[in-house]
């Protein structure tokens, strides 16, 4: 597992920025939890794999499944033990073998997040994950401290690492979503169609 700083000097592209010089949402820099793994796989199959979501359980200890409920809104649980929690993300902004961000739909605790996948000199991929936590009430007081940044950050460090196993055993991605998202919308490369008037007969 290589620091994050590694990663930034193997591919000197700064974060919020796509190769194609779009300038995407401002990065997360304030009061999160960072941590960056190099993967020995191309950026094209570790980016197609981490979104198929509902494979996170095969290798994950604390996802228990990802339900999709919108394009662009999943719901996760996590849980460890007896113990679980629901809660459901909205994907804000995706571009393909690069950035993914999220945001949480719930209000007490909330966090945002995001993904970046940059090849590495040797054709690999830098996986790196930030997350920034946003508790209400008593909850701000506990993520403060720096035993509990300690802790996300050791479990984010430890998914990462077996999510870099389960691709590198796999060896190729087992599904693929190439879309792009922009502001919570999925970005349609053709208008749709205007819809009909005219109402449907029943069929069957």
């Amino acid at each position: 597992m290589a620091h994050a700083d590694d990663a930034r000097q193997v591919v000197p592209n700064t974060p919020g920025t796509h190769t194609d010089g779009v300038t995407r949402r401002r990065p997360l820099r304030e009061r999160h939890v960072e941590e960056t793994v190099r993967i020995a796989v191309p950026v094209r199959t570790a980016y197609d794999q981490w979104t198929q979501f509902k494979t996170f359980p095969r290798f994950s200890d604390v996802v228990q499944g990802v339900e999709q409920i919108r394009p662009t809104v999943t719901a996760w649980t996590l849980g460890y033990g007896p113990l679980r929690h629901r809660f459901a993300i909205e994907i804000v902004e995706q571009d393909p073998d690069a950035y993914l961000a999220w945001r949480g739909l719930e209000q007490h605790p909330s966090h945002q997040g995001e993904v970046e996948f940059r090849p590495t000199g040797s054709g690999g991929t830098a996986l790196t994950v930030r997350l920034l936590l946003e508790p209400r009430g008593a909850a701000r007081i506990l993520t403060r401290s720096s035993a509990a940044t300690s802790l996300t950050a050791r479990l984010v460090r430890g998914e990462l690492g077996k999510f870099k196993q389960f691709i590198e055993g796999l060896g190729q991605a087992g599904g693929a979503w190439r879309g792009t998202i922009r502001n919570g919308r999925v970005q349609h490369d053709r208008p749709e169609p205007p819809r009909s008037r005219v109402a449907q007969w029943p069929v069957g």
